[in-house]
C-alpha cells in the first residue's frame, strides 16, 4: 500500500511539474483575458446594425404573397421568409428545404447595381468618414478568421481616416458587409477573446483543427489540475499535523500551494468547462431518449406564409415607425409577423384576417400547440416572471415573462415561450447536463448570481484573480524548474 501511494505521488508530482511548466503561462493568459471578456467580446456585425442601414419598406407597392409565389412557380413549401429593402430594391428572401433564393417584389425590378456599385453604396452607408486606404485580401486575416468566409474572397478592406479607426470588410462576391470594427474593439479583442479563444488566424480558419487543439490543451490542463489538487491536499494534510497550512518554507512554493488550495478547484472547473464548450452532448455519451426531435415537430406545424389569414401589408401599414425588415414566423400553427422598425421590434398576430393586434400567446395557445407536439403527454404550464436555472440571461436578451411548459416525457422536455415574440427555448436532459458543464461552471450562469449583478461581478473578479495568482506563481516555479534542469545538465557536461 505504501509503495503504491509513493508511486502515485511521484507520478502526480511528475505530471504537475511537466504539464504546469508547459501550460501555466497559457492558464495565466486565459484568466486575464477572461476578465477582459466580461466587458469586451470579439467584434461582429450584428443584425441590428444591418437592419438600421436598410431602407424603409413601402407597403402600398408590395404584391400579394400568393401572386408572388405563383409568379415564381414555386412547388416546394416555404420554410422561411423575410422581406427588406436594400439599395433601392425590395426583396423577399425565401428558404425551402432544398435551397435559398431571393425574389424581387416588382417583376420589372430584376436589375440591380453591379457588385462594385453595391459595395460603393454600402460603404457610404456604414461609414461616411474620409477613406484612407483600400486593401484587397486574398486570404483571411485576424478579424475574419472563419473558414466559411473563404467563399467571399477576395475581400475588400476599407480603412477610414477617423478618430475611431473604422475598418470595413466587404465581400467581392456579393457586396455584403462581413465585418466592421473600430480601433478600440480591435485593441480589447487582442487582450480578451483572441488569446482566450485562441483566435489566431492560422489556427482558427481551420475549424476542425482549432477545435481539436483547444480540446487537447484543455484536457491536458485538466490533468495538470487534478495532479496539483492531489499534491496540494496531500501536502496540506501533512502540514496540519505540524500545525501549519503549508509544508513549504520558500515563499514561491508556499504561495503556489496556498493559492492552489483555495482556488485550485475553480481552476479545474474553469478548464474543464472551457473544454466542454466545444463538445456535443453525444460526444460524452449524453443522448436524448425521445425518438423524435421536438423542435422539428414544432416547426413542422408552421402555417405556410401565403396561408396567413392577416395580409402582411396590413401589418406593415399598422406600424407607427418605418419598417426596415419583416419576418414570417410561427409558434406551431399560430402564425405571426416580426417587424423591425426604427422604434424597436413589434410582433403582430397573423391569425385574424381583419384585426391587427400584437401577439399575446395565452395559456390555451401554448397547451394547444404542445398537445400536438407531445400527444398524450401531460404538460404543466405556468407563467414565469423571474429567471430559473435554465432560462436566465445576464445581458437582458432573455425577456420576462415567459410561459414555462414542462412535459412528462423521457427527456423531461421543457419549453420557454415568450408570449409577445413567439420565441421558443427548448431544454431537455442533454442540454441540462451541458448547461452545468459549461455556462454554469465557466461564466457562473447561476440564478442567484444573475439576479445579483454586483455579486456576480465580485465573484468573477475574485475567482479570476485567484486563478491568475495560481498560474503566475506556477510560471515562476516553472522558470526555476527549467533553470535547475539546465544547471544540472551543464554540470554533468563539465
Amino acid at each position: 500500500m505504501a509503495r503504491s501511494t509513493t508511486f502515485l505521488t511521484r507520478l502526480m508530482l511528475f505530471l504537475h511539474r511537466i504539464l504546469g511548466t508547459a501550460l501555466c503561462l497559457l492558464f495565466a493568459v486565459w484568466f486575464l483575458s477572461g476578465l477582459v471578456m466580461i466587458y469586451h467580446t470579439f467584434p461582429r456585425v450584428t443584425q441590428a446594425e444591418r437592419i438600421t442601414r436598410q431602407n424603409g419598406l413601402e407597403p402600398d407597392s408590395l404584391p400579394s404573397l400568393v401572386s408572388l409565389l405563383h409568379r415564381q412557380g414555386l412547388d416546394a413549401p416555404v420554410r422561411g421568409l423575410s422581406l427588406n429593402r436594400d439599395l433601392g430594391r425590395t426583396m423577399f428572401h425565401v428558404r425551402t428545404d432544398a435551397s435559398r433564393f431571393d425574389l424581387p417584389a416588382c417583376p420589372a425590378d430584376t436589375m440591380q447595381p453591379s457588385v462594385t456599385g453595391q459595395i460603393a453604396l454600402r460603404v457610404g452607408r456604414w461609414c461616411n468618414a474620409p477613406l484612407a486606404r483600400v486593401d484587397t485580401l486574398h486570404d483571411l486575416d485576424q478579424w475574419i478568421p472563419f473558414s466559411r468566409l473563404r467563399a467571399d474572397l477576395p475581400v475588400y478592406k476599407f480603412r477610414f481616416d477617423d478618430p475611431e479607426g473604422h475598418e470595413l470588410y466587404v465581400s467581392s462576391r456579393t457586396g455584403d458587409i462581413i465585418q466592421f470594427t473600430t480601433r478600440s474593439e480591435r485593441f480589447w479583442a487582442w487582450l480578451g477573446p483572441i488569446p482566450h479563444w485562441v483566435y489566431f488566424t492560422s489556427l482558427r480558419q481551420n475549424q476542425q483543427l482549432w477545435t481539436r487543439v483547444v480540446i487537447l490543451l484543455s484536457g491536458i490542463g485538466c490533468l495538470m489540475c487534478v495532479a496539483g489538487l492531489y499534491l496540494g491536499v496531500r501536502d496540506f494534510l501533512l502540514a496540519r499535523r505540524r500545525g501549519s497550512l503549508s509544508p513549504f518554507r520558500k515563499r514561491s512554493f508556499r504561495w503556489h500551494h496556498v493559492a492552489g488550495m483555495v482556488f485550485g478547484l475553480f481552476v479545474l472547473t474553469f478548464c474543464f468547462s472551457g473544454m466542454m464548450s466545444l463538445v456535443r452532448p453525444a460526444d460524452v455519451g449524453i443522448h436524448s431518449r425521445l425518438g423524435f426531435d421536438p423542435m422539428r415537430r414544432l416547426d413542422s406545424l408552421a402555417v405556410a406564409p401565403e396561408a396567413c389569414p392577416l395580409d402582411y401589408r396590413k401589418a406593415l401599414r399598422s406600424a407607427r415607425d418605418s419598417v426596415r425588415q419583416m419576418e414570417w414566423g410561427s409558434f406551431g400553427d399560430i402564425p405571426f409577423y416580426t417587424l423591425h422598425t426604427d422604434g424597436g421590434t413589434l410582433t403582430v398576430d397573423a391569425r385574424h384576417r381583419d384585426t391587427v393586434r400584437a401577439l399575446s400567446l395565452s395559456h390555451a395557445d401554448v397547451a394547444h400547440v404542445l398537445s400536438r407536439v407531445h400527444p398524450g403527454q401531460d404538460v404543466s404550464i405556468e407563467l414565469l416572471n423571474s429567471y430559473d436555472n435554465y432560462y436566465l440571461g445576464r445581458s437582458g436578451h432573455l425577456t420576462l415573462p415567459v410561459w414555462k411548459a414542462e412535459v412528462d416525457d423521457a427527456d423531461h422536455s421543457c419549453y420557454y415561450i415568450n408570449p409577445r415574440t413567439g420565441r421558443v427555448r427548448y431544454v431537455n436532459t442533454p442540454s441540462r447536463w451541458m448547461h452545468w458543464m459549461y455556462p454554469a461552471l465557466h461564466s457562473l450562469r447561476l440564478r442567484l448570481l444573475v439576479d445579483q449583478p454586483v455579486l456576480w461581478h465580485v465573484c468573477m473578479w475574485v475567482l479570476m484573480l485567484g486563478g491568475t495568482c495560481v498560474s503566475l506563481t506556477g510560471v515562476w516555479l516553472g522558470v526555476k524548474y527549467v533553470r535547475r534542469k539546465f544547471r544540472c545538465r551543464n554540470s554533468l557536461r563539465e
